[in-house]
């Protein structure tokens, strides 16, 4: 054998070694799939909210209030040159507030087409995975004024989360019609 030859026939016993002492591959495993949204609390209840219909997500900014109203439009904010309108989703629902703090509180800012608006909600809980195949047509549960924008839920974990669709809330007449008079 030359002096070249050996290296490469070394090479090829390792491989052949290799493959003689390796053990199958591991069984493959069905890949679940995923659905995945953004989820927050709103009066004590899990929502999540599909990942294109929410922007971005916002500590509560300074904002000024305007006049003439209704009282779920709590002002407009100032967000890198954009006028925000903050709608309190807990108000626009007439439902109560969950007990958490001021601090906790955050803005789902959502963009659909000419409207671009945020909503105020108790807190956010970050990104959400489920497996798709939990989902459930109508969780119970759900406040009568918010029905009309949730569209079924995830189940993880023996809890519920309510699929809730700004696309339809910024389209509602009533959510645009923020006048007082």
């Amino acid at each position: 054998m030359s002096a070249q030859a050996a290296p490469f026939a070394v090479l090829t016993d390792i491989a052949q070694r290799s493959r003689r002492m390796a053990a199958g591959l591991p069984e493959q495993q069905e890949a679940v799939a995923l659905w995945n949204g953004i989820g927050f609390v709103l009066s004590g209840e899990r929502y999540v909210a599909p990942m294109g219909e929410v922007t971005e997500i916002l500590h509560v900014p300074r904002f000024t209030h305007i006049p003439g109203v209704r009282p779920f439009l709590l002002g407009a904010a100032n967000v890198r040159g954009r006028l925000l309108p903050l709608v309190d989703l807990a108000g626009f629902f007439d439902i109560p507030r969950s007990s958490r703090s001021q601090r906790e509180r955050r803005v789902l800012v959502v963009e659909q087409g000419d409207v671009f608006s945020g909503l105020v909600v108790d807190s956010v809980l970050g990104m959400q995975y489920f497996a798709s195949d939990s989902f459930r047509d109508a969780p119970e549960g759900v406040p009568d004024s918010v029905r009309p924008f949730v569209n079924g839920g995830y189940e993880r974990n023996e809890e519920v989360w309510k699929v809730f669709s700004a696309a339809d809330l910024v389209a509602d007449e009533r959510f645009l019609d923020v006048a007082q008079w």
